[in-house]
């Protein structure tokens, strides 16, 4: 874009996978973020949350590798692998208001983001 670049955009449409950190859905979260795991980001328990869930205290926080260094990740917060492979949190609020569902996976399927997952899941037809 050479010249003016004032204007409106909008964003392409781009896939990304994501899930929910709580303490119910902490064995997608792993599958998530697979070797990101490790001793030291193994999950905390704390008071405070983004969103309860319908879940009750302790809550779950987690330290995250970002591209911008490391970043924490509360009880509801997204946590997102965008379309370069990184990952980032993201707030319950700005998640409902930016993505909508396309399809659950099977955690346990290995899943190439770089190809588009089929509205009946991952591996689906």
């Amino acid at each position: 874009m050479a010249g003016r670049t004032l204007g409106i955009y909008r964003k392409r449409p781009v896939e990304v996978e994501a899930v929910q950190l709580t303490w119910r859905g902490w064995g997608d979260v792993c599958a998530l973020l697979g070797d990101c795991i490790a001793d030291r980001l193994l999950p905390r328990a704390v008071p405070t949350f983004s969103e309860q869930c319908g879940e009750c205290p302790e809550y779950i926080e987690l330290t995250i590798p970002t591209r911008e260094g490391p970043m924490i990740a509360r009880h509801g917060d997204w946590i997102i692998r965008g379309v370069m492979g990184e990952l980032y949190p993201c707030k319950p609020e700005i998640f409902e208001a930016t993505y909508d569902l396309v399809a659950l996976r099977d955690p346990y399927i290995e899943y190439d983001p770089k190809v588009p997952i089929s509205p009946h899941g991952a591996g689906g037809t």
